[in-house]
């Protein structure tokens, strides 16, 4: 008796903390509601990397990783109206159920049972994958295939931006001069706003005067406080936004900010960081967590593809699918030399 057998596909499986291979699967089929896309490139995050040291509480083993995805189309339903075949896309990963209070708000970025590509569900680092059409967004030819998984990051870094109501004419305070942190930077000078970026390493801090944030500040050299009154005429920052999830950084943005100021709170602490609650008082200070993004990826990929935020100079390296559980393993061991590396499949 004679059956189909479906194709195999390489994917980047992460079997248990340490140990990534690359692995075959039957090539995914398309789910209702779903686009098949042929992945063409992915980018290695952050998060990651702390799946394969065992530092993501969110992360279930084995699991295939990888959320900044983007790829062909290359089979669409017969009623499906938006997207044609040959299309390029990048995946929006962040899988909401539509249903809970955070989703009846709009606010389906921080769903309650939100189901993240390559953390709570099978990523995109894959030859082929299946994602909701809803979830999908048109890449322009302009964008290289290298380039296009940096619209993900940039997305995080722009919601966490607005979540601080970042105005033009504004002070703002970016700790961590990371992918994120140098991105969310850039974003607020395309508001018209004034970034002060702080880091302690001067590599990081030399570069972000490349991409045009004039003020950068070495915490662990300088007295931050003192320079930002300097730089905002002693009023301190109208807003912080907080990359690193370093401790001392988040609770400096507590002295980081005006009064009256805004702080948001992207970076992932590996603990519970304790904070002056009579200082947030006194200044009024609104404080906000920022998780994922929601309704920015087309504004993202408008930005990096008019050149008004600049991705290519925070890809460190671009690797073959086949190199990926190398490369993270070494950006694991040796994080001081990479910034971002993306993935052509």
């Amino acid at each position: 008796m004679a059956f189909f057998q479906r194709k195999l596909m390489k994917t980047v499986l992460l079997k248990k903390p340490g140990d990534i291979v690359i692995a075959e699967f039957p090539e995914q089929q398309r789910e209702p509601g779903g686009v098949l896309i042929r992945v063409r490139s992915a980018g290695i995050c952050g998060s990651d990397i702390g799946a394969y040291k065992g530092e993501n509480p969110l992360v279930s083993y084995p699991r295939i990783i990888g959320h900044e995805i983007a790829g062909e189309v290359i089979e669409v339903d017969s009623d499906e109206w938006k997207f044609r075949i040959g299309e390029r896309v990048v995946i929006e990963p962040y899988v909401y159920c539509g249903k809970c209070y955070p989703c009846s708000i709009g606010h389906t970025n921080c769903c309650e049972r939100l189901a993240v590509r390559g953390v709570h569900v099978e990523g995109g680092l894959a030859e082929v994958i299946s994602h909701p059409a809803a979830l999908l967004h048109r890449l322009p030819d302009s964008i290289p295939w290298r380039l296009a998984p940096m619209a993900e990051p940039l997305v995080i870094a722009m919601h966490a931006v607005r979540q601080s109501e970042v105005e033009s004419g504004q002070h703002v305070v970016v700790t961590g001069a990371g992918p994120i942190g140098l991105l969310a930077a850039q974003y607020a000078l395309t508001l018209g706003a004034w970034p002060i970026i702080m880091d302690p390493v001067e590599e990081r801090l030399a570069l972000a005067r490349s991409l045009g944030i004039e003020h950068a500040v070495n915490p662990a050299a300088d007295d931050a406080v003192a320079a930002i009154l300097a730089v905002t005429g002693g009023r301190m920052a109208e807003a912080v936004i907080e990359c690193s999830g370093a401790a001392s950084a988040i609770r400096g943005a507590i002295d980081y900010a005006s009064h009256a100021g805004h702080i948001s709170l992207v970076g992932w602490p590996r603990g519970e960081v304790p904070l002056p609650t009579a200082l947030i008082t006194r200044k009024e200070l609104t404080l906000r967590g920022s998780r994922n993004s929601v309704g920015q990826f087309p504004e993202s990929i408008r930005l990096i593809a008019e050149g008004r935020v600049e991705v290519d100079a925070l890809v460190t390296k671009t690797v073959s699918l086949d190199e990926t559980p190398a490369i993270v393993a070494d950006i694991a061991a040796h994080p001081e030399n990479y910034l971002k590396v993306t993935c052509l499949i």
